[in-house]
Formats: structure tokens, C-alpha cells, sequence
């Protein structure tokens, strides 16, 4: 796994917390549908998650208590 660059993905100033959640979440959902489709996957789908989340193709969005804090 590469390590990716922090200040890039914690852009628009979202907390480490919505990033570590996000991640998880895309990442479970990228399994799940590997598994469905009986897909064998080379990378971790960590890493495909956080691709993903570095180049826009998946976006967080944070409540609005959370930004506050």
C-alpha cells in the first residue's frame, strides 16, 4: 500500500475521523461486491478506497456537528 499524501485527503477540511469512516465504509462496499460477483482482487480494497477517495471518485461528506467541533 502506498502511503498517500495526508493534506490531499483531508482536503475541504474534513476530520480524520469522516476520512477513517468513509475509507472503511467504501472499502466494505468494494468487497462485498468483489465477493458478489465472485471477483478475485489483487489489491486490497483498502487501498482501492483510498485510490478512490484521493482522485474525487468518491466523496465525504461530513455532518455539520462534526465540522464544528
Amino acid at each position: 500500500m502506498t502511503n498517500p499524501d495526508m493534506k490531499k485527503l483531508l482536503k475541504n477540511n474534513i476530520s480524520r475521523y469522516s476520512l477513517v469512516i468513509a475509507t472503511a465504509k467504501r472499502a466494505r462496499a468494494i468487497a462485498e461486491k468483489a465477493e458478489e460477483d465472485k471477483v478475485i482482487m489483487v489489491e486490497k480494497p483498502v487501498t482501492l478506497a483510498v485510490d478512490e477517495i484521493q482522485r474525487g471518485d468518491y466523496v465525504v461528506v461530513e455532518p455539520e456537528e462534526i465540522r464544528n467541533l
